[in-house]
C-alpha cells in the first residue's frame, strides 16, 4: 500500500506541475522560467504546511505522508525536499552541512545538465 500512495501521489504531483507550468505559461510569456520558479515555491510552502499538520499537529494523517510528501509534492517539485532537508540541517545547526548542500547541489546540478547536454550533443 506504501507504494501504491506514493504512485499515486506521484502521478497527482506530475500532473499538478504539468498543468500548472501550461497555465502560467499562458499568462505569461517572458524567457523567465517564471512557472518553474512560482512551483517550486509553491511546493516548498506546501511541504511546510504538510510537514507540520501531519508531523506535528494531526499525526492521526501520518499514514498519508507518503502520498502527500512524498509522491505529490516529491513529484511536483523535488525543490521542496532539497528545501526541507536544508531547513532541517539548519535546525540542526549543521551549518557547514546546509550550506555545502546547497552550493553543491546547485553547482553539481547546473554542471551535470550542462555535462548531459555536451555529451548528448557531441557524442
Amino acid at each position: 500500500m506504501f507504494y501504491i500512495m506514493i504512485a499515486m501521489g506521484g502521478a497527482l504531483g506530475a500532473l499538478s506541475r504539468y498543468g500548472m507550468t501550461r497555465w502560467i505559461n499562458t499568462y505569461w510569456h517572458h524567457h523567465f522560467p517564471f512557472a518553474t520558479m512560482l512551483i517550486n515555491i509553491l511546493g516548498c510552502f506546501l511541504m511546510g504546511v504538510a510537514f507540520v499538520i501531519i508531523g506535528e499537529k494531526m499525526q492521526s494523517l501520518e499514514p498519508y505522508r507518503p502520498l502527500v510528501m512524498v509522491g505529490f509534492l516529491g513529484a511536483f517539485t523535488t525543490f521542496s525536499t532539497f528545501s526541507l532537508e536544508i531547513i532541517a540541517l539548519i535546525n540542526m545547526e549543521a551549518w557547514l552541512s546546509a550550506v555545502s548542500y546547497l552550493l553543491l547541489s546547485c553547482l553539481l546540478g547546473i554542471a551535470a545538465v550542462a555535462g548531459g547536454i555536451f555529451l548528448a550533443r557531441y557524442f
